[in-house]
């Protein structure tokens, strides 16, 4: 008995051509379901562009290193001093102040006391001064670690640029050298640089206020030192020769005692 052909239909063979337009000529090669052919495609598609992705992440040009980076803490630029240390050449360099100690000037420069409100604006003006002075260079970096206290981000891009930082803060100073970072305290500082007396050396000094002994009195020296006038208190006002007869030396510096010549 013959068999019988089965008539393909119209509606038919505008499914089969659709199926077969969908179905790229690679697929067809690959005796596989269409379907699975499908995703296996979907699958390496998502794996070439996440790794051209990964690529581009490679190239992007890394950080700028900063040669002999000065990392100012925002107290160090309140205390003024470092601007002027930096004019005469004391310290030179590229000076680097974080985006997290601009926002705490501007905090203090924002606060509701007077007193703090006036250091934060005038620490805020100084630094754009500073800024244009010619020859100097300041770099406000954004800081790159995010959710950490303004000192430990200080002290982590100080490393990272194998550079110095200047404060006033003792406990930064402190933790800084403690991970091997090179930290200058300008009070230290000032203190290492004030006059270096000697038991029987002679000063000229004006008496300002009394002693805490009896009948003392205080002057200080032209760098801060202070020096005690023993039987001083009636000179109050009048600039006397004395002579050192002992030094004290206290965590604020040192204190000379003398006696009026």
């Amino acid at each position: 008995m013959p068999k019988k052909i089965k008539k393909i239909t119209k509606k038919e063979k505008v499914k089969d051509n659709k199926s077969s337009q969908q179905v790229s000529p690679l697929m067809q090669n690959i005796m596989l379901p269409s379907r699975v052919v499908q995703q296996i495609a979907e699958e390496v598609g998502k794996a070439v562009s996440m790794s051209l992705l990964n690529v581009r992440r490679k190239r992007k040009a890394p950080s700028k290193k900063i040669e002999n980076a000065i990392l100012l803490d925002t107290s160090a630029i309140i205390d003024n001093r470092i601007f002027d240390l930096a004019k005469i050449g004391v310290f030179w360099g590229n000076f680097v102040v974080l985006e997290s100690v601009l926002r705490e000037l501007k905090a203090i420069a924002d606060s509701k006391d007077d007193v703090k409100k006036e250091r934060g604006r005038r620490a805020m003006k100084n630094l754009d001064e500073f800024k244009k002075t010619r020859g100097v260079k300041l770099i406000i970096l954004n800081d790159e670690i995010q959710g950490i206290p303004v000192d430990e981000a200080i002290i982590k891009h100080a490393k990272k640029y194998s550079g110095r930082i200047i404060t006033c803060d003792y406990n930064l100073s402190k933790k800084a050298k403690i991970g091997g970072v090179v930290s200058i305290d300008l009070y230290e500082m000032v203190n290492i640089l004030k006059t270096q007396a000697i038991p029987g050396e002679t000063f000229f000094v004006k008496v300002i206020q009394t002693g805490k002994g009896e009948g003392q009195g205080v002057g200080y020296l032209p760098d801060g030192t202070m020096i005690v006038v023993e039987r001083g208190e009636q000179k109050m006002g009048k600039t006397v020769e004395v002579v050192v007869s002992r030094i004290i030396q206290t965590d604020a510096g040192k204190i000379l005692f003398s006696k009026i010549k």
